[in-house]
């Protein structure tokens, strides 16, 4: 008779004395307050008022959201061990899936062919990296290029009759948007009196308050949703296992195929989810050649910003949306005062560090902090060609500094045959 043995349970280790673990939420909390502050402060010194204005934020929320989509179909994927960088062709998918089936049968039949044809590109990018083994980066790039491939020769063959332009859908019928009333028009009654500080709080919140649609409200449930099922589920510790170690995992008797497949088409839908996000967007309504403009590889850029965790996620997608929302709504003059505001966050990082005693990163703070300003000072604004590629800058920038605690699943991107656990 064999006799299983169990490792001795330990406890987690206790903070140092005299120190105290602070809270998630309050840590989230804190970043937030901070982060309105230096808006309201930049706002105010700058005259770029447009930087916390009800409409900043609506265009905002309106362009997070295919990049939210898009982070929490690589979350999905990348906890069951499988590299998704073919999110953008996935989402490329889900773009003339929601046109073509949006032209005919109305928004939620837009959001449901979004969602179908991104799951098609999930179940492809599954076959080849599960089943065969390919590489998770050549499978990627390769449904990236067959998204580009497979929707321009389906928009010449299905929508140029009628549209009689190869590159473009017939206009697709959106879903009607609403306010949470009261308060939209309380808020915005705020705003209205031009308060330092308090009308600027309530010009941002009034931003997610108002100018609604479902697709804002899917995406928002989404992550709370994503976390509970991940994290609080015996299936989410099945699936994540898969991505830490599945030799260990399969031992135990997880279907580890089962559970790769699972997470790598959710993820595709999800992607394909905010193709259609893009379609009814209420500045295209259609689809457009081209329209997805690497919001795929920035939502791989969010969630790896956010430490594969759905709230880092929807931190790292609503940084991204403000930026490109604030360029979109103000152009060049408005990307000129966050300048300012950035200088302002990295001397307030500066002291922070010095006040550590962490002088090396203190003091790189306080260049960049010093070469931002310099450029704010040289100049009186961005130019819009500039402007545009704000949102690829900060994907940049936000890697560089993220990158230095990250903590990715063990076994990601790891080739696993089926059996290795017997």
């Amino acid at each position: 008779m064999t006799t299983l043995r169990t490792a001795p349970v330990t406890s987690p280790p206790s903070p140092a004395p005299g120190r105290r673990r602070v809270p998630t939420w309050a840590r989230v909390l804190t970043v937030v307050v901070v982060g309105v502050v230096i808006l309201s402060v930049t706002a105010t010194l700058t005259g770029q008022y447009q930087l916390t204005s009800r409409g900043t934020t609506q265009a905002a929320v309106l362009l997070l959201l295919p990049i939210l989509f898009a982070g929490l179909g690589g979350l999905w994927s990348e906890r069951s061990g499988i590299i998704n960088i073919g999110l953008e062709g996935m989402m490329i998918l889900g773009t003339w899936g929601a046109a073509w089936a949006g032209y005919q049968w109305g928004p939620w039949a837009a959001v449901a062919g979004g969602i179908v044809f991104g799951a098609l590109g999930g179940l492809l990018h599954a076959v080849a990296t599960v089943t065969f083994n390919v590489n998770h980066i050549v499978s990627g790039v390769a449904i990236t290029l067959l998204g580009m491939g497979v929707t321009k020769y389906l928009s010449t063959l299905l929508f140029e009759p009628i549209s009689q332009n190869p590159r473009q859908s017939p206009r697709v019928e959106a879903f009607e948007t609403f306010s949470v009333q009261p308060v939209a028009d309380g808020l915005a009654s705020v705003e209205s009196q031009q308060r330092v500080l308090l009308s600027d709080v309530a010009g941002l919140l009034g931003g997610l308050v108002s100018g609604l649609t479902p697709l804002v409200i899917i995406g928002f449930a989404l992550v709370p949703i994503s976390y509970l099922v991940l994290w609080h589920t015996r299936f989410g510790l099945r699936l994540r296992s898969c991505g830490e170690n599945p030799v260990a995992a399969e031992s135990l008797g997880v279907k580890v195929a089962t559970y790769k497949y699972i997470a790598v088409v959710t993820s595709g839908a999800l992607a394909g989810l905010g193709g259609a996000a893009l379609t009814l967007n209420p500045g295209q309504l259609g689809y457009l050649e081209g329209q997805t403009g690497g919001r795929g590889y920035i939502g791989l850029a969010a969630m790896i910003f956010g430490n594969w965790r759905p709230g880092g996620l929807l931190a790292g997608s609503a940084l991204f949306g403000y930026v490109d929302g604030v360029q979109l709504r103000a152009g060049g003059e408005a990307v000129h005062g966050l300048l300012y505001g950035a200088t302002i966050l990295a001397v307030g990082l500066a002291l922070l560090w010095a006040a550590r005693r962490r002088w090396r990163a203190a003091l790189i703070a306080a260049v960049a902090g010093a070469a931002v300003y310099a450029v704010y000072f040289s100049i009186d604004t961005v130019p819009r060609e500039f402007a545009a590629y704000a949102p690829q800058l900060v994907t940049l920038l936000v890697l560089a500094v993220a990158s230095q605690r990250l903590r990715p699943p063990a076994a990601i991107g790891v080739e696993y045959r089926r059996g290795e656990g017997d």
